[in-house]
């Protein structure tokens, strides 16, 4: 029996995304996934960027029980989640032009890296400019975007391009513009955003995909273990000495 409540209709909702994301987006993870184990096993480095709600997607891949040690957060300062005051100044970062040419080649990225940028829109010129420099730079791009948005809405960058212009491999989230699942005659707007979930468990299937890339080349992943059971510690201390020069998080 369907549940008609707004929580059974909004988890409805993400497990369509999720289904449609695992049906039509498989063969562009296998690619990225594959594209990050090549760069671990070629000796590069992984990095992860997002603006705003996006860095949370971002945030989920560093640093994390079962996940790769050698992924990176790359830092915009104002921009990451929404901690800055005012929340809006975020947003408004996320449209200057120049900012991301500034933090790149202020960063460790270099060529032979990877780097996932994460912009829902992918119109601003934050995520635009993130990808086209850092490719400039020899690093491989990985984009997770609402390819909606580029027939949805304009770009806000001077080319009038978006992420998705600009990457190797673009993993579309399937969210609709303006990231609400649910209205209701009695409410005036749209809610019940569902991209966090959908583009977090997007990025842990690719995740997945490059540990077990890895393992059938006969690699060990670099992953990490819960600090809450019992040798984790111990484990994880292991992998931060053995890829000491790829991981910034711990400097």
């Amino acid at each position: 029996m369907s549940d008609r409540t707004p929580a059974g209709q909004f988890l409805d909702a993400a497990i369509g995304l999720l289904q449609r994301v695992r049906d039509e987006e498989a063969e562009r993870i296998a690619a990225a996934g594959t594209l990050l184990a090549d760069t671990v096993a070629a000796g590069g480095r992984l990095f992860a960027f997002g603006a705003g709600h996006s860095s949370l997607a971002a945030q989920d891949l560093v640093y994390r029980a079962g996940g790769l040690a050698l992924m990176n957060l790359l830092a915009v300062p104002g921009t990451v989640g929404v901690d800055v005051v005012p929340a809006t100044l975020g947003s408004a970062l996320e449209r200057v032009d120049g900012l991301a040419i500034v933090v790149l080649d202020s960063s460790p990225l270099r060529s032979g890296d990877a780097l996932i940028v994460i912009s829902l829109s992918g119109r601003n010129a934050l995520p635009v400019e993130m990808a086209a420099h850092a490719r400039a730079l020899g690093v491989r791009v990985i984009g997770v975007t609402s390819v909606a948005y580029a027939t949805g809405t304009t770009s806000r960058h001077a080319s009038g391009t978006f992420l998705k212009d600009h990457c190797d491999i673009v993993l579309d989230s399937k969210i609709a513009v303006g990231d609400a699942e649910l209205t209701l005659d009695t409410v005036a707007a749209p809610f019940a955003p569902a991209s966090t979930v959908v583009t977090s468990a997007l990025l842990q299937a690719v995740m997945a995909t490059t540990a077990g890339v890895l393992a059938d080349r006969g690699i060990e992943p670099p992953l990490l273990r819960s600090g809450n059971v019992d040798g984790g510690h111990e484990w994880n201390g292991l992998i931060f000495d053995r890829y000491a020069d790829r991981i910034f998080y711990r400097h």
